[in-house]
């Protein structure tokens, strides 16, 4: 009866399983690792948002600068009135006076008068404090938010490299709970030709089958995570689909810990902070603009007609220059001068709390390098222990000498170990990939260009 049960359903069970999991990894598309990073720095929707604040910044020095260059304006106004002053003057403008307008009757009670005025005006600054400083503003915002789209680059190279990693080690514990099963079935037909030739127990075979069947589940997750791996690797690319990558990540080099440190000081976020701290002191100058006056000089042309618009029966112009200067305004310049001071040291906080908690993140990652590689090797020599372990175990339960019992127990820590070495591996080669991002250089690391 245990004959049947593992001829023709242990088989069938294995064969189902390997059908499913070949046709579950058929559905990704396939990328190299650089191909990865290149469609993820074009599709990944975060950077995509972060390049359009930095191209819109961009365009703020525009009009920044729009506030130092010429303002022309036109103007086309229609007038009726019986206004004793406008009607006298309309009809100045239009060049219509004649000696009996003088009559103080036509004076005091004119008569309708129509009026379209055609207007073309300039008007240029010579000198406005708040301007310059407003344009030397606006570049430095530019710049910043540059600086900040390329710490996002660096994110997401970053994001793909952990995805890569992750898909990598699920890669890997998918083929040792591959290896558990191929293992819990030799252990199963073991357990039947023993039983068979009278020399083992029932007991056995139905405890292999149990560990057959918990391999099984193992490797049911592991494919899960396989696919999830794929599917966030998918997300960062900003598609809807799982990736796959037909190559590893590539290996990073392992620097002393100064060199990260050395690195860290130009970190693009670093440069942006210091930028916007460059600025907030700006801005106490921005603030002081306001007791300085404003000086420009204008134009204007007018044609003035009675009886259609863009007429020209009366025309004129005139040429300005002018001083403006805000001798009183409620404190306001005051309360702003103030309030960016603080602004400024609020900024320069920041920037000191960013550089000493980057200082801090470099040395957790060196130390989290350090110790990742020591587990990966006492985990290397375990692995190494257990595989021996259950050779010999294997051995002495095929000549009789151990239960089954320990056979599976070796086997599981066989298990143990493997899934341990893997994971080990795995967190070695992200803390090297984290400390490459934390200290700023992860695009030189990987040879990207940004």
């Amino acid at each position: 009866m245990n004959g049947v049960f593992s001829g023709k359903l242990i088989f069938p069970l294995c064969m189902f399983f390997l059908v499913g999991i070949g046709y579950a990894f058929s559905e990704e598309h396939n990328l190299s690792f650089y191909e990865a990073v290149r469609l993820a720095l074009q599709n990944n929707h975060e950077l995509k948002a972060m390049q359009s604040a930095a191209l819109a910044s961009k365009e703020g020095i525009g009009v920044a600068r729009s506030y130092l260059l010429p303002k022309i304006t036109f103007e086309e106004r229609y007038l009726r009135t019986v206004n004793p002053g406008y009607a006298f003057m309309t009809k100045l403008d239009q060049q219509r006076i004649e000696l009996q307008d003088f009559n103080p009757s036509t004076l005091n009670h004119p008569d309708p008068v129509n009026n379209f005025q055609t207007s073309l005006a300039i008007e240029q600054p010579i000198f406005t404090r708040k301007g310059i400083v407003g344009l030397q503003m606006s570049k430095g915002e530019s710049s910043a938010k540059q600086e900040e789209l390329l710490r996002k680059q660096e994110q997401v190279a970053y994001q793909v490299a952990q995805a890569a990693l992750t898909l990598q080690t699920a890669k890997s514990s998918f083929g040792a709970t591959e290896k558990a099963v191929a293992e819990a079935v030799e252990h199963l037909r073991i357990a039947e030709v023993r039983y068979g030739k009278g020399l083992g127990q029932y007991a056995d075979t139905l405890r292999a089958a149990t560990s057959l069947s918990e391999a099984e589940q193992r490797r049911v997750s592991a494919e899960k995570n396989v696919r999830m791996a794929k599917r966030g690797l998918g997300l960062i690319l900003g598609r809807d689909e799982n990736v796959d990558l037909s190559d590893a990540t590539p290996e990073l080099p392992v620097l002393d810990l100064a060199a990260y440190e050395k690195a860290a000081e130009t970190r693009r976020d670093v440069k942006s902070w210091e930028i916007h701290g460059d600025n907030a002191k700006k801005n106490i100058k921005l603030a002081e603009a306001g007791y300085f006056p404003y000086v420009g000089v204008g134009g204007a042309y007018q044609m003035n007609d009675p009886n259609r618009p863009l007429g020209s029966e009366g025309s004129n112009w005139q040429v300005t220059a002018f001083l403006r200067w805000d001798l009183f305004d409620g404190a306001k310049r005051e309360y702003e001068r103030a309030q960016a001071k603080y602004k400024a040291g609020e900024a320069q906080e920041q920037l000191s709390s960013l550089k000493k908690a980057i200082s801090f993140r470099i040395y957790e990652a060196y130390l989290n390098i350090n110790e990742a590689r020591t587990n990966m090797e006492i985990s290397r020599n375990a692995l190494k222990s257990a595989e021996e372990g259950k050779r010999l175990v294997r051995v002495r339960y095929e000549n009789g000498l151990y239960p089954l019992i320990d056979l599976l127990s070796a086997q599981a820590s066989l298990d143990q170990a493997r899934a341990n070495h893997t994971a080990r591996e795995g967190e070695y080669r992200t803390a090297i990939v984290k400390l490459s991002y934390e200290s700023g250089i992860i695009m030189k690391d990987l040879k990207i260009e940004p």
